[in-house]
């Protein structure tokens, strides 16, 4: 096994970070307290090519794997942005999976290089209030009207639905009692976010206040049939080729925010003289910034495990769910401790880490709570009987 750093993988790093630390702790403290979208930051990042790192070639990308964007997230995260610098950019590599591997030609030619380039934002419309995790669950319902379909419903956590131009809509179009199988009667469509038919809410919360989430309400949204994805009634099939990616990517990214906060820590316990001693000089603080350093560094392997797994077409779904599980507790647990180790100071805004817990709580929460988890591994893994 060779754990060194590629030159590709450096290079990654090095290109990412030049953009990402243009915009500094001060840029990101503003975008907490005003909750504008970092639309100068989605520019660069989309100027210097890393928008479509994932994308084939054929469609202006670059045509990576999963491990490369893990480690661009992960640079993403590092600088002080947290979730709202990484959610900017995370949006555009496996959510519109589905078109690259289920769309048609046309469909390809015509939709990505606008997401490549940074002109089109798309917004994911998945999650339902009733619904939750159960996907299957969901009732925004497609009707069939001759050309396209007529949408009714309603979503809620829809990232970006503020300054999208685009929506990725998850829908039955067949009811579920009618369906052989709960996962049947499920369609995707990734058309135009009709602001006349669909009503935007913002949803105020707790961190990333620059990267918009939303409650959505549809009604009689007509949809052409061109802008259907894949057969009618797969959709949830097609969903399931981009969990585990987005998993290792929010793994990534907990990570890089633990760690971001970690540094701060690490030097205030050196700056900071209490009793004529630096307070890192004591063990009470020293020993648990270095258990947070090695639970990060544990899950950044499995982070990586996962990519490799997936790269190389192996499955990965054990490895992607622990790490993700693994890395959202590790940063988390990190910005926590960064907070107390700065004291008082550790509330204040100025020195950024209780920004950098808000941003990274989210994690441990979505896409996948640790309950799911836990459950996933303990039956798929461990081979015991199904739970829920």
């Amino acid at each position: 096994m060779d754990f060194s750093i590629s030159d590709d993988h450096r290079a990654i790093r090095e290109g990412v970070g030049a953009v990402v630390r243009r915009f500094d702790d001060e840029y990101w403290l503003a975008r907490d307290d005003d909750g504008e979208f970092p639309t100068d930051f989605h520019r660069a990042m989309a100027d210097a090519g890393w928008l479509g790192i994932t994308m084939p070639p054929d469609y202006g990308g670059a045509g990576l794997g999963v491990s490369e964007a893990v480690i661009m997230l992960h640079e993403v995260a590092s600088h002080g942005g947290g979730m709202a610098a990484a959610s900017t950019v995370h949006i555009n590599l496996f959510g519109p999976h589905p078109i690259v591997v289920f769309g048609t030609e046309e469909q390809r030619k015509r939709w990505l290089p606008r997401l490549v380039e940074g002109k089109d934002q798309v917004a994911f419309g998945f999650t339902e209030p009733d619904a939750g995790l159960n996907t299957t669950a969901i009732k925004t319902f497609a009707e069939k009207v001759p050309g396209g379909y007529r949408v009714r419903g309603q979503k809620v956590w829809t990232s970006t639905a503020q300054v999208a131009s685009k929506i990725m809509l998850l829908t039955r179009t067949t009811k579920l009692e009618d369906c052989a199988r709960p996962t049947d009667g499920i369609t995707i469509f990734y058309t135009d976010l009709d602001r006349s038919k669909i009503e935007v809410r913002r949803i105020p919360k707790m961190g990333r206040k620059a990267v918009d989430s939303n409650a959505i309400f549809i009604d009689g949204l007509v949809i052409p049939e061109s802008d259907r994805v894949g057969e009618e009634g797969k959709g949830f099939s097609y969903i399931l080729h981009s969990l585990n990616p987005e998993r290792l990517l929010v793994a990534a990214e907990a990570i890089a925010i633990g760690q971001d906060a970690l540094r701060r820590a690490v030097q205030y316990a050196k700056d900071r003289i209490v009793f004529d001693r630096p307070i890192g000089q004591n063990q009470a603080i020293q020993h648990p910034l270095a258990e947070r350093w090695m639970a990060l560094e544990a899950a950044w392997a499995m982070v990586m495990k996962g990519a490799w797994l997936y790269d190389q077409h192996q499955p990965c779904g054990a490895e992607a769910n622990t790490a993700k599980f693994l890395g959202a507790r590790a940063g988390f647990e990190a910005a926590l401790q960064a907070v107390l180790t700065h004291g008082g100071m550790g509330y204040a805004k100025e020195y950024h880490v209780e920004r950098l817990l808000r941003e990274v709580t989210i994690t441990r929460i979505a896409p996948i709570t640790e309950q799911l988890i836990l459950s996933f591994v303990a039956e798929k893994v461990l081979d015991l009987p199904k739970s829920y």
